[in-house]
């Protein structure tokens, strides 16, 4: 007869495709129902940690709900910081975990519900008798509220008998949220007359917006209001007309295109919290800027708010465009006006710094001009997060992904990979790291030379320190010793679980990419570029926090 841990991995087979995870005695049983009754792949990471990261980087790249699972214990507490970076982002994920038995706490046992709760994940129990059902409910809160839940299973229930398993309700989901009522309506309203009136209107787009399929509806606005546009870091490529848009806004965005957002009379914002890096902390519109904003949160999340709807970013931009149209509005005439392709271009550096060493802004421009198209980009959280953002454009927000940043940690970066690659097998998969976040992750190098073989690049921005503390607090006056870091040969260290490394001193070094993505992706193997820079470059959103913070 199936176990309780069958009936959970059965249920939950019919939601998912992918697991990541390692393997232990809270889950064994668990994991042999799935490999031996359903069609999901799972994914061996080295660290519980990388199967979390996995998961959530597969969400981002897919769409689909992520699954992820861990053995209980030092199992679980690994996955924490993982978990809690998963939370703050809202990606809907289930976490399937051993639990302490039901009899009570073993030695080794912790409060796993309390510290799932800590970082803001709620966990669901499962029984001998509720197994498909609770797993149900376990995807239906994840889906809903876009958050990661914890699925557990006591260890004691893990290979009891369940019977057949039960024919489980399909979770229930929301539909999108519709502004109602006169005063929403009123304020969808004000802000159709204040587009209609504007003489340099603005449009700004987060990753709510692309969640919500609102990209069309953003493309049709903004054509119609003649608007410059621009998106957050987690949502660019949403709007379809790229020769009109700024690029990224905040730290990653250029000089010029950022004064550009500055002369905007109105500015839309859609699903996008309006963080302090995307406000520039506090810069980004100009005083005298009516700033709008369209979101699911209760209220707005900004204090520049003049102007608040709740809904959803797609609904909200038809709604708009139809009122305009009713209006009869003409197109402002101000996105011709400017030229927008220079206001967008970065400053590629010198080359070579001060030191010696390679300059990063060098390095990220040269390698943009050689990755292929179809890239997807993940991004470990450290200083050098900067020069892929600023240089590295994407199609779309799914191809682009912050992993560590909402959580501000770094050594998430690669676990990501793997997660990514499965969610787009037919596409490039690029890490960007540091040396301190590549080092900390370093466990599932291996997981993502394995899965990401022939089609997986890796980029380690190698200036021996924890860069973004040398810039801060080094500045400051503090030691500088427990910044700095022996420097590392990542690409020996590549060599070593079967990828091919390559030390990168000069910008002809990365002569070594163009042929790579040249050859024929079933004869090369997974490349790590240790790009030996200078730590002497500070990146532009970079001297935005040493400015707030001095």
């Amino acid at each position: 007869m199936p176990t309780v841990s069958a009936h959970v991995a059965l249920t939950i087979a019919r939601h998912i495709d992918h697991v990541f995870g390692v393997m232990g005695n809270g889950n064994a049983y668990f994991l042999d129902a799935l490999e031996r009754s359903t069609d999901v792949s799972f994914t061996a990471v080295r660290h519980e940690a990388g199967g979390v990261v996995a998961a959530d980087a597969f969400h981002r790249a897919s769409g689909r709900l992520a699954a992820a699972t861990s053995t209980y214990g030092a199992g679980f507490t690994n996955t924490l910081t993982a978990l809690a970076e998963a939370v703050q982002a809202h990606v809907p994920l289930v976490l399937v975990v051993g639990d302490e038995p039901t009899s009570g706490p073993r030695p080794w046992d912790v409060d796993q519900i309390a510290l799932a709760s800590a970082v803001g994940a709620r966990t669901y129990t499962v029984g001998r008798a509720d197994a498909a059902a609770t797993t149900v409910i376990a995807i239906e809160h994840a889906l809903t509220y876009r958050v990661p839940t914890v699925l557990a299973i006591p260890y004691d229930v893990a290979a009891r008998d369940a019977g057949p398993v039960p024919e489980a309700p399909e979770p229930r989901l929301p539909e999108p949220l519709t502004p109602a009522g006169p005063f929403a309506a009123g304020a969808v309203a004000d802000i159709a007359a204040a587009l209609a009136g504007a003489e340099r209107p603005f449009l700004l787009a987060g990753r709510g917006a692309w969640i919500s399929g609102a990209g069309e509806a953003l493309g049709e606005l903004a054509d119609l209001t003649g608007a410059l546009t621009a998106s957050t870091a987690l949502g660019r490529g949403v709007f379809p007309a790229s020769e009109f848009d700024l690029g990224v806004t905040g730290g990653f965005g250029a000089e010029a295109a950022m004064e550009l957002v500055r002369e905007a009379d109105v500015a839309v914002v859609f699903g996008a919290s309006l963080n302090q890096f995307t406000m520039r902390f506090g810069d980004l519109f100009a005083p005298g800027t009516r700033v709008f904003q369209i979101d699911v949160a209760p209220a707005a999340t900004h204090p520049h708010v003049g102007g608040y709807v709740r809904g959803d970013a797609a609904t909200v931009a038809r709604s708009l465009t139809s009122a305009l149209r009713d209006r009869g509005t003409a197109p402002s005439g101000w996105r011709e006006s400017v030229d927008v392709a220079a206001a967008r271009a970065q400053d590629s550096g010198a080359g070579v710094a001060e030191d010696g060493r390679l300059d990063p802004r060098s390095v990220a421009a040269r390698i943009a001009t050689l990755l292929p198209e179809d890239r997807v980009v993940v991004s470990d959280g450290g200083h050098f997060i900067g020069w892929a953002n600023m240089f590295w454009p994407v199609a779309s927000p799914d191809r682009m992904m912050m992993i560590g940043t909402a959580f501000q940690s770094i050594g998430l970066g690669w676990p990501s990979v793997p997660g990514a690659a499965l969610a787009r097998p037919d596409s490039t998969v690029v890490l960007t790291t540091g040396d301190g976040g590549g080092l900390m992750a370093l466990a599932d190098l291996e997981t993502a030379v394995r899965v990401a073989a022939g089609r997986g690049i890796a980029v380690v921005w190698n200036d021996a320190a924890y860069g973004a503390e040398v810039h801060l607090y080094g500045r400051k006056g503090l030691a500088q010793d427990p910044m700095l870091i022996p420097e590392v040969d990542f690409a020996a260290l590549a060599g070593g679980v079967g990828a091919e490394g390559v030390v990168v001193r000069t910008l002809e070094d990365l002569d070594r990419l163009a042929s790579w993505t040249a050859e024929d992706a079933a004869s090369r193997r997974f490349l790590v570029l240790d790009c030996r820079i200078s730590g002497t470059v500070v990146a532009p959103y970079q001297h935005e926090i040493i400015r707030v913070n001095s």
